[in-house]
C-alpha cells in the first residue's frame, strides 16, 4: 500500500483542512493555521500528530555515548550543530525520536539524503526482502537488480544519458566524473564555481569552493574556479533574477526575457576561462542550486551561457545532482532541467538511496566507453540490495506523487518564510525551489552583515525542530524528507517565529 504524503492541502480561510495521512497524521488542524494567519507567533505551535511509536531505547547512556564518541571516532567524524548533541534513536517518514523519545520534525533529512521518508515502509520492505535473498556478489556476475535499475533511472534521464556507473556516494561519484571527462577530452583542466561543494575526496576537494573543508596540502592541479553568480550577496543581481517564489530586494530593470545579472556572471566566468585554462579544457561542474553553500541560487540563464563558454572550447557539462536531484526541487525531476539545459554528465548520490550509501555517474555511451581503456571496477556500486532499494524510491516517488508534494509544499513553505522575512529585521534572504530553500540571517537589511546562526539553531531544536546549516555559518538549510506537509510547514514556521522573537 502506498504511503500518501504526496496528498497536499492549503491553508482556506485561516484553517488547515484534509484527510488523515499514512502514518495517523491528520491535517484537522484550524488552530495551528489561524495562529500562523494571526501573526502573534508567541507560543510554540502544537506539534502535528504522529501515530507511530518507536521502540524503547535500550543502547548505551547518553554520557556513555558522548565518550565513546570523543574517545574512538575521527574527529571528521564528529561534527555538531549543538552543545549537547541529539542521540537518536528510530526514524519514521518526517520525524526523528531521541534515545528519551522525543519527538523531533526533521528539516534536514540528514544532509539532504532521506528523500521518500525515514523507515518508508514500501522501502524498508523491499529491503527486507533482498536482504534474505542475497546481499552481495560482484559484477564479474550478472544480478537482475542491478540491469533493471539501471534502465529504470536512466529513463529518467533526457536524450542520449543512457549507461550508468554505480558508486557508494556523491564525492566517488564526482572523482569519477572527472576521470571520464579527462580521458574523453584529453584535457586537464576543469572549471568550478566558489561556494561550491562537490565532496570530500582529494580529487574532488580541489573543486569545493567553500573554505571550511579545504585542508593545507596541494588539491587543486589543474582546477579553477569561476565567481559563485549569487544574487544576493554578489555585485549583480537584481529582483526576476531567480527562478524562485524567493527574490533578492535589489533593483531589477531587465526587458522581459534579459536578466543583465547572469550575462555579467557568464562574461566574467568567460573572462576566467580564457586567463585560467589553455585553449582546451575537459569540463565544468556545477550545482544547480548550491547546497552546503546555503541553498545559493544562480540568475535563470546563467548555466545556459555557461554551457556555451565550456562547448566553445571543447569540455564537457557536468551536473551535480547530489542534493537537488530525485524530484526535490519540485518543478523538474532534475535541477538541470530546470535551466533548460542539457549535460554530458550527471552525477548523483544522497536521495537516491533515501540514507543507503550509493551513488551513480550517467553519461553517453560515448563518453562511457573511456572507462574500457583500462580494468576499473567498484567493490559495492551496484550491489543487490543498494539497487533494489534505489528501485523502490523511484517507485514510493511516483505512487506518492512526491515530487508534486515537494513543489506544493514547497511553495507554501516559501511563501510564509518569506513572510518571516518582511516581518524580521535579520531575516536578510529566502531562496530555493521545492523543498531545497535556503534562509540567509543578518545583522541587519541594509549592510547585509552575517549573523551567525548556532544559537538559533540550539533554540530550533529545543523546540522539536532539526534544521540544517550553510557552510558559512550565517544561513538555514531547509531541505526535508518529500513527505513534508503543510500542516509540519505551519509548525516550522512557527517555531522559526518563536526563536526570532526569543532572540529579540
Amino acid at each position: 500500500m502506498a504511503a500518501k504524503f504526496g496528498r497536499s492541502v492549503v491553508f482556506p480561510a485561516g484553517s488547515l483542512t484534509g484527510s488523515s495521512l499514512y502514518g495517523g497524521l491528520s491535517l484537522a488542524r484550524p488552530a495551528l493555521a489561524a495562529r500562523l494567519a494571526s501573526g502573534s507567533g508567541s507560543p510554540l505551535p502544537e506539534m502535528p500528530p504522529c501515530d507511530f511509536k518507536p521502540r524503547a531505547y535500550e543502547g548505551y547512556s547518553y554520557d556513555k555515548t558522548k565518550q565513546l564518541r570523543k574517545e574512538h571516532l575521527n574527529p571528521g567524524m564528529t561534527l555538531t550543530f549543538y552543545s549537547r548533541p541529539v542521540l537518536i534513536h528510530q526514524g519514521y517518514m518526517q520525524w526523528l525520536f531521541d534515545h528519551e523519545g522525543k519527538r523531533y520534525l526533521d528539516l534536514f533529512a540528514g544532509i539532504v539524503t532521506v528523500s521518500v521518508g525515514h523507515c518508508h515502509p514500501k522501502v524498508t520492505a523491499r529491503a527486507q526482502d533482498q536482504l534474505s535473498r542475497l546481499w552481495h556478489t560482484t559484477n564479474i556476475y550478472m544480478h537482475p537488480n542491478v540491469h533493471e535499475y539501471a534502465e529504470k533511472l536512466t529513463a529518467r534521464l533526457p536524450g542520449n544519458l543512457k549507461v550508468v556507473y554505480f558508486t557508494n556516494s556523491g564525492s566517488e561519484a564526482n572523482d569519477l566524473a572527472l576521470l571520464m571527462a579527462r580521458l574523453y577530452t584529453g584535457a586537464f583542466d576543469i572549471v568550478s564555481l566558489r561556494n561550491s561543494f562537490h565532496g570530500g575526496s582529494p580529487y574532488v576537494l580541489g573543486l569545493t569552493g567553500i573554505s571550511a573543508f579545504k585542508f593545507p596540502f596541494p588539491c587543486s592541479f589543474g582546477m579553477q574556479q569561476v565567481d559563485c553568480p549569487d544574487v544576493f550577496r554578489g555585485p549583480w543581481g537584481g529582483a526576476n533574477c531567480r527562478d524562485s517564489l524567493g527574490q533578492t530586494p535589489r533593483n531589477c530593470d531587465c526587458s522581459e526575457g534579459q536578466c543583465v545579472a547572469a550575462d555579467k556572471y557568464a562574461q566574467h566566468a568567460r573572462e576566467t576561462i580564457v586567463g585560467s585554462c589553455p585553449g582546451k579544457m575537459a569540463a565544468f561542474i556545477y550545482e544547480p542550486l548550491q547546497g552546503s553553500a546555503g541553498v545559493v541560487q544562480p540568475p535563470r540563464t546563467y548555466f545556459k551561457q555557461m554551457f556555451e563558454v565550456v562547448r566553445e572550447r571543447g569540455g564537457l557539462c557536468i551536473s551535480d545532482e547530489v542534493q537537488s536531484g530525485f524530484g526535490r526541487l519540485g518543478t523538474h525531476f532534475w535541477g538541470f532541467e530546470a535551466h533548460g539545459v542539457v549535460p554530458d554528465i550527471v552525477t548523483m548520490a544522497k536521495g537516491m538511496g533515501n540514507g543507503i550509501p550509493m551513488g551513480a555517474v550517467i553519461t553517453t555511451p560515448e563518453v562511457a566507453e573511456t572507462m574500457g581503456r583500462a580494468v576499473h571496477f567498484n567493490t559495492f556500486g551496484g550491489n543487490p540490495v543498494a539497487c533494489a532499494i534505489g528501485s523502490a524510491v523511484l517507485d514510493v516517488i511516483d505512487e506518492d506523487r512526491l515530487q508534486e508534494n515537494s513543489r506544493k509544499v514547497g511553495e507554501v513553505f516559501m511563501k510564509e518564510l518569506i513572510k518571516l522575512r518582511e516581518e524580521f529585521e535579520v531575516v536578510g534572504d529566502v531562496r530555493g525551489k521545492g523543498l531545497m530553500i535556503g534562509v540567509e540571517m543578518v545583522k541587519n537589511k541594509s549592510t547585509k552583515e552575517p549573523l551567525p546562526v548556532g544559537d538559533l539553531l540550539e533554540k530550533f531544536k529545543d523546540h522539536g525542530v532539526l534544521v540544517g546549516k550553510g557552510a558559512n555559518g550565517s544561513s538555514f538549510r531547509f531541505s526535508p524528507p518529500l513527505c513534508f506537509t503543510e500542516e509540519d510547514v505551519a509548525f516550522a514556521v512557527g517555531a522559526f517565529r518563536k526563536v526570532l522573537l526569543e532572540r529579540n
